[in-house]
């Protein structure tokens, strides 16, 4: 009896379900998008009437809800976060339940996530000395992550340091690891920056998802080269050809300071110059008697004592880091020469220098060509042009300035402006040789300029030649104190008002000089004026040359023709006697006022003359007061009387071919 009760209850569920009064979906099953919009309804659900449904407990919280009899999700779905979704349907008539469905939401997954790096930028130091085709940073430092579970990520290295590329490279295409292509050198690629990019596609699809980031790569200093002695005759920054010395000593002296080789002093520098080590230095062989001492810091190689007769040393010398673990070697070669007492010679005989108004003690003179530069002041002996540590030098007459070795300073403060001159001596400790050269020292207001040019010399200064063996300091001309006192600039507004003042003087002088003129000779400028006026055709004439005789053979010229006729020809009044005038020139007589007959005007007559006379019987040249002005040639005709007399002496040309060429001509002037 307890049994049929107990199954009583699911033998009317069966009949109820059997008639359409349970519960019931289409679908138990479902599959959904992450992301997908909670908005729509996921099913239907059939409801028997007098029946509720609910979500029974086992349901994902909060991923359902029932609205109606329609099943929503209730949450956006989220792959990363939940991959299956249930949902429990209970219907229940009162109290008790009638049935319960289960319906599964299976979630897809969507790439919708990019990837990331766990770092922005990152640094990693390679030794110098690794190995090529070596993983020097590992795949699980670069690699990138991705929420999306099932993408795989694609990584691209790309150069940022120019080059770059041709010393690192990725395994593969996603295998992040880094390795080296081609061996380090630090002193050209202290450091190189690439980007790393991860694609969550293969290719440039949608949805695709990029992340980048910096990768920096220094190279770490090994120690692998040896010291190097500079300079190198070839260098490709692994290998050096060290440089090889050479120098002169004199015999019978011993040099007090370092002595000067070629191409340089003696130095060292680390081959790695990431490491750096200091040089030590030491001579290992080729130093006969101790001759020679080289420094141990700084490598200058100095004489112990002199060396009787010629004779060379090939001395080898060790250059070896402080930290014991590199050496080089090297050979300087010094040759022992006979002094045959010599003196030393300055290549120029004057040297200039620029300095600024006001320099304290101290400064350093510039070079007057280069004010970028010091002024160096070098002699040189002929026989032992490497011994300039030999050579001393100072300056004998001029307390304002003093030498440093080859370099020239102020020993004063300088106030006054202007060109200063000063005596350099220069002395062969050695030989007891001594030569001089003269030093030009502009000193001036406005500050050397660098970009050669020489300072502007002050308004009342100038120039004056030094003459060795003076005293004085500076040498100025044409200064009332003289040359004590600095240089006084004019402003612009005294400036001005002395050019107006000699504006007014100089417009005064030309007045004056205009009355002078006018009282002296305003006659004669008058007469001129009034003769030129007249219609005649102008002329010059001289009075600076004289016909020869009364007789003289002219050839008479034609009647002119209507259109060039010329006026009838005028008495000339008898010249006034005048003191020659200063625009005659030198070295020609005045003309005559009379002739040798007595007083006839026509015995002689100056074909040359300053004022135009018309009068007729003879030619002549008329000269304009301005001597740049048009010069005309003028021919006047001859008396009638004269004619005959021109014809009976013998005249080569007749009257017709004078006419002939006055008409060829077409006027009565020739111009030239």
């Amino acid at each position: 009896m307890g049994t049929w009760v107990l199954l009583l209850p699911l033998l009317f569920a069966a009949e109820a379900q059997a008639q359409g009064t349970v519960c019931s979906v289409e679908k138990t099953f479902l599959t959904v998008e992450e992301n997908t919009n909670p908005g729509e309804p996921l099913l239907d659900i059939y409801v028997p009437e007098g029946q509720q449904v609910t979500l029974g407990p086992s349901s994902t919280p909060f991923a359902f809800r029932i609205q109606g009899n329609q099943l929503f999700l209730n949450v956006t779905p989220d792959y990363e976060a939940n991959t299956m979704l249930e949902a429990l349907l209970e219907c229940r008539s009162g109290v008790s339940a009638v049935t319960q469905l289960r319906v599964f939401v299976s979630v897809l997954d969507v790439n919708d996530n990019p990837p990331r790096f766990p770092y922005e930028t990152k640094l990693w130091e390679v030794p110098e000395d690794t190995r090529v085709n070596t993983t020097v940073v590992s795949e699980t430092e670069l690699e990138a992550q991705d929420q999306d579970q099932d993408d795989v990520l694609f990584y691209t290295l790309q150069e940022v340091t120019l080059g770059a590329s041709s010393f690192f490279s990725l395994v593969g295409a996603n295998r992040p690891a880094l390795r080296l292509d081609q061996s380090l050198d630090l002193e050209r690629w202290p450091n190189m920056t690439f980007r790393l990019l991860a694609r969550d596609t293969q290719e440039t699809g949608e949805p695709s998802h990029t992340a980048t980031a910096t990768l920096v790569l220094e190279v770490q200093p090994v120690d692998l080269r040896p010291p190097w002695f500079l300079p190198c005759s070839y260098s490709d920054g692994l290998v050096c050809i060290h440089a090889q010395y050479r120098g002169a000593v004199p015999t019978g002296h011993r040099l007090p300071g370092p002595l000067i080789l070629h191409p340089g002093p003696v130095y060292a520098v680390d081959g790695d110059r990431g490491i750096n080590q200091p040089i030590k230095y030491s001579i290992i062989s080729g130093n006969e008697d101790s001759t020679f001492s080289i420094s141990a810091d700084s490598g200058n190689l100095t004489m112990t004592k002199s060396i009787p007769n010629a004779k060379t040393f090939l001395l080898v010398v060790k250059g070896e880091q402080a930290d014991n673990a590199q050496y080089s070697v090297t050979q300087v070669t010094v040759e022992a020469r006979n002094a045959s007492g010599s003196v030393p010679h300055f290549t120029q005989s004057l040297y200039r220098g620029t300095v600024g108004l006001g320099s304290g003690v101290g400064t350093v003179i510039k070079d007057a060509a280069d004010p970028s530069q010091p002024l160096r002041i070098r002699a040189q002996d002929p026989e032992f042009p490497d011994l300039n540590s030999a050579i001393t030098y100072q300056i004998t007459n001029n307390s304002a300035f003093r030498m440093d070795g080859e370099a020239v300073l102020t020993a004063a403060s300088l106030e006054h402006a202007g060109v200063f001159y000063a005596e350099v001596k220069a002395e062969n400790t050695v030989s007891s040789g001594t030569a001089t050269t003269v030093v030009e020292i502009q000193v001036s207001e406005q500050e050397p300029s660098p970009t050669g040019a020489s300072p502007p010399t002050s308004p009342g200064s100038s120039r004056n030649t030094w003459i060795p063996g003076t005293s004085e300091t500076a040498r100025t001309e044409g200064r009332p104190d003289g040359g004590q006192a600095g240089d006084r600039r004019f402003s612009e507004a005294e400036m001005a008002a002395l050019g107006g003042v000699l504006s007014a003087l100089l417009l005064l002088a030309l007045i004056a000089l205009t009355v002078l003129v006018y009282k002296h000779y305003g006659h004669r400028l008058a007469c001129g004026f009034g003769r030129a006026l007249k219609s005649q055709p102008q002329g010059f004439d001289n009075q600076a040359f004289l016909n020869d005789s009364d007789n003289a053979n002219w050839v008479p010229a034609p009647s002119p023709s209507p259109s060039h006729a010329l006026p009838a020809p005028q008495e000339p009044e008898p010249p006034e006697p005048a003191p020659p005038s200063p625009e005659t020139p030198r070295g020609l007589p005045e003309a005559p006022a009379k002739g040798a007959d007595g007083g006839s005007p026509a015995a002689v007559r100056s074909i040359l003359t300053k004022e135009r006379r018309p009068e007729g019987g003879y030619k002549a040249v008329w000269f304009g007061e301005d001597i740049g002005a048009e010069a005309d040639v003028v021919v006047l005709n001859t008396p009638a009387s004269e004619v005959g007399g021109a014809g009976d002496s013998g005249s080569e040309g007749s009257g017709d071919e004078a006419a002939d060429a006055q008409d060829a001509l077409g006027t009565d002037s020739i111009h030239f």
